[in-house]
């Protein structure tokens, strides 16, 4: 029962007992009738970080919500269709009640990372923090302030823009560039056709229906991209109107194929570029490669087309051959061959030739590689590799292509806060940031990465500062989403390194327990703002504007008006504030977003009818299609204008970067054989077990975790296949203990044979609770800091590990 509704029936209850206890005479007086309050109606969102921002109606009665509804006004035909919120977003109320919900500023008492807080008033809250952020610039600079990766609140107006705005004033912080995500994705798009936009974002979704084949390696839309406006629902309608054949490859046998695939290829996890370059072998040695496109709008590829001075022996022909003689095709001893893949992928050779040949023969194959294959050790050049696909075959900018990228969603506008400029230029990579609190000083940029720094004669130059304070809006990624969590909190937990960190969020997540001064947001049912369909909605864009009947509660606040407190602290308020109200940011970005999408209602119209939506399908995207048509005309952000194979710039960092032993910088896209891979047969005789992490439908990354409904909806267990379960002996249900050397997780086991031999995955997003066995699942104890070796990125699909019953 909420805490209203029993005062209300204790109130009642009293009422009752008075009127018993009175005289005869009183008995007999009736009490007013109690008249029952109507429900209200508000629109909110579900902005958490899945990519689709789903709208939801609020029903609330007396400040209470009541409901969550998803379904509202459309014929729900396809095209004019309810965008549904998955089973995340209809668990909304329980998350906005969670008992870990954060009610009053608080203040650290016990040691870092203890979980031991004492309330203080907001006045005082706001005034340690002004405190502390301009002792930091005082005594360390701009540069030693660092906001974490954070995406759990994507608000448009009072969100972590408001933070970064103020801190922009305040003379800014240490950048940082990449994400979790996709920073992979980014390299291996900006290496080969010039910019991350033609790389990550590839065709449209509706495209497919002029494709006669569908190739989707590692992409699982069905657990991810659940929504009524997402990739899912698109992909299964656009199956169901026109039967085209889908192919998918992954080690899990997801959601995404039951039922919607013609072919599940099951693959060992960071062996894919192997595979790609085995395809490849097939389509040069038989001649099914498109030369004259490979001729015109390629680098690198045969002696025809190497940049000036670079000869064909380090061409991309010559590598998957391994021979050097022009006109020769003749393999050599390490030609990338079917069979020599097969070994390494666990795919059978015939199932590769096979898989060639009908790539080749489809006329319009729609090739996908997911963003897990960046997530990996060697992620920038398994990318990069799958992007070979379409170039080899020249179905690039072709009705029915894509260039391996990831969908590209419809689109339509809503502002953001305007941050305004850093004046701080130095960046490190998001994935370093505890390298940085531990040594900041003495990283690189030809080690480490680091960006807009001083260079020496050598190109070299140091980052010269530590990261001194913390700031973390909706983020979960300083503890949990991070890697090797037991060596993060160590870090973290050190105020001798890190001096302050903020935390601002809604519960007390594992991250939020390692703050110095915690601030207690609105969520968004309490909030009011006018945002878009985010960055995968498929085929049908909205806009959705929020507005709130229940709250705040509590003492939560918007980080908008906190920000103009500190703003006012700080010495920066009318700069911050332009001399605008709340009211007055939010009609100017209404007006913005009207201007951009004239049919927009008006305001008042919007705020009960809550979103106004399109469905796209005559828009259809085909990435690369004004460059194929005149590459002239419309040449790339590349070097040479050109899709580059070859990259000169990969090319001089291979030559000038320092590089832990095993890590490759290759001007080609290569298959590279892994720490912690397949092929690192030392570390398998401790733990043979190849790991990694998935998202799962009870999560986004670890929001909604704390909510009940969703634990028993989807269970968390490590999936295993029956062959490796049986060596262990184990069976479903069990309780068993994952564990390398950086850690140990209890969880129990899935024996499934959706997953193969030599295999393990865990749903990433449990909420680390620590110990030497951590009993809440989360897969980052067992992830490693190490980066990737071209973006310091992070690889943490790349894992060793061993099993055993708990």
């Amino acid at each position: 029962m909420e805490r209203r509704n029993f005062l209300k029936m204790s109130a009642a209850m009293s009422a009752a007992a008075a009127v018993t206890g009175c005289s005869s005479e009183s008995a007999k007086t009736t009490p007013p009738p109690v008249l029952p309050v109507e429900e209200k109606l508000n629109w909110s969102a579900c902005l958490v970080n899945c990519g689709s921002n789903c709208p939801v109606k609020v029903y609330s009665r007396d400040g209470i919500i009541t409901r969550i509804e998803s379904e509202f006004t459309t014929t729900d035909e396809y095209g004019n269709h309810d965008v549904r919120a998955c089973l995340r977003g209809r668990s909304l109320r329980k998350r906005v009640y969670a008992p870990d919900r954060l009610k009053y500023p608080m203040k650290r008492v016990g040691p870092r990372g203890s979980g031991q807080f004492e309330r203080i008033s907001w006045d005082e809250a706001l005034d340690l923090v002004a405190e502390k952020l301009q002792a930091t610039i005082d005594n360390y600079g701009n540069e030693s302030i660092h906001f974490t990766y954070n995406s759990g609140a994507r608000y448009h107006f009072s969100g972590k823009q408001c933070l970064y705005r103020l801190m922009n004033l305040k003379g800014g912080y240490l950048n940082a560039y990449g994400d979790y995500s996709w920073s992979q994705i980014y390299e291996a798009a900006g290496q080969t056709y010039g910019s991350a936009g033609p790389g990550w974002q590839g065709s449209s979704v509706s495209e497919m229906q002029n494709s006669d084949l569908v190739l989707m390696v590692g992409y699982n839309p069905s657990e991810i991209r659940m929504s009524g406006s997402g990739e899912a629902y698109d992909f299964l309608m656009q199956k169901r109107q026109k039967q085209f054949k889908t192919i998918i490859i992954d080690p899990r046998y997801t959601d995404s194929a039951v039922g919607k695939e013609d072919q599940w290829i099951a693959i060992r996890p960071g062996t894919d570029a192997a595979l790609f370059e085995a395809l490849a072998f097939e389509w040069i040695t038989k001649n099914r490669v498109d030369q004259a496109f490979l001729d015109k709008y390629c680098v690198g590829y045969d002696e025809k087309t190497m940049p000036t001075g670079v000869g064909y022996e380090e061409s991309y022909k010559a590598y998957i051959l391994d021979n050097t003689t022009i006109g020769d095709l003749t393999p050599g001893a390490n030609a990338k061959t079917p069979a020599w893949a097969s070994a390494i992928t666990g795919i059978e050779e015939h199932i590769i030739v096979e898989l060639a040949r009908e790539l080749a023969d489809a006329k319009a194959p729609f090739i996908q590689i997911a963003a897990s294959l960046n997530r990996q050790a060697a992620g920038e050049n398994n990318t990069r590799a799958g992007y070979m696909l379409p170039i080899l075959l020249g179905q690039l900018g072709l009705p029915g292509t894509n260039c391996g990228g990831l969908c590209k969603g419809s689109y339509l506008t809503a502002p953001f806060m305007p941050t305004g400029s850093n004046p701080v230029k130095k960046a490190i990579s998001f994935f370093t940031f505890t390298q940085a609190i531990e040594d900041g000083e003495n990283m690189t940029v030809l080690a480490d990465g680091v960006q807009g720094v001083d260079l020496d004669e050598n190109g070299d130059g140091k980052l010269g500062n530590s990261i001194k304070a913390i700031i973390n809006y909706g983020g979960n990624a300083l503890i949990n989403q991070h890697s090797d969590v037991n060596k993060t909190t160590k870090i973290i937990a050190d105020e001798s390194k890190c001096e302050f960190i903020l935390v601002v969020d809604n519960w007390m997540t594992p991250s939020a327990k390692f703050a110095d001064i915690l601030l207690p947001d609105v969520s968004w049912l309490e909030s009011e703002d006018l945002i878009y369909q985010s960055y995968s909605a498929g085929d049908t864009a909205t806009l959705v504007q929020m507005s709130s009947s229940v709250g705040p509660m509590f003492e939560a606040r918007p980080i908008y008006e906190v920000c103009v407190d500190l703003a006012k602290r700080m010495g920066v308020e009318a700069e911050f504030t332009e001399g605008k109200t709340r009211e007055d940011w939010l009609n100017q970005f209404y007006a913005e977003a009207k201007a951009a999408t004239p049919d927009l209602p008006e305001k008042e119209v919007m705020l009960t009818q809550g979103i106004h939506r399109k469905y796209l399908p005559n828009g259809s995207y085909i990435v690369l299609e004004d460059f194929r048509k005149d590459p002239d005309a419309n040449p790339l952000g590349t070097p040479s204008g050109k899709i580059e194979i070859y990259s000169s710039r990969l090319a001089e960092k291979a030559k000038t970067w320092q590089l832990k032993e095993g890590d490759v910088i290759s001007a080609l896209p290569k298959y590279v054989p892994t720490w912690e891979g397949y092929e690192d047969t030392e570390t398998k005789k401790t733990y043979p077990l190849q790991l990694f992490g998935y998202h799962t439908k009870g999560r986004a990354h670890s929001s909604y975790h704390n909510v009940p409904w969703l634990r028993e909806a989807v269970q968390d267990a490590v999936w295993m296949n029956p062959i490796d379960a049986n060596k262990r002996g184990l069976q479903t249900g069990d309780k068993v203990h994952v564990f390398n050397d950086r850690g140990t997780i209890e969880v129990e086991v899935k024996v499934t044979p959706r997953i193969m031999v030599g295999v393990a995955a865990v749903g990433q997003g449990a909420w680390f609770q620590g110990g030497n066995v951590d009993k809440g699942g989360c897969v980052n104890v067992l992830t490693t800091h190490r980066t990737t070796a071209i973006t310091k990125g992070n690889p943490q699909h790349t894992n060793l590990v061993e099993i055993r019953k708990a």
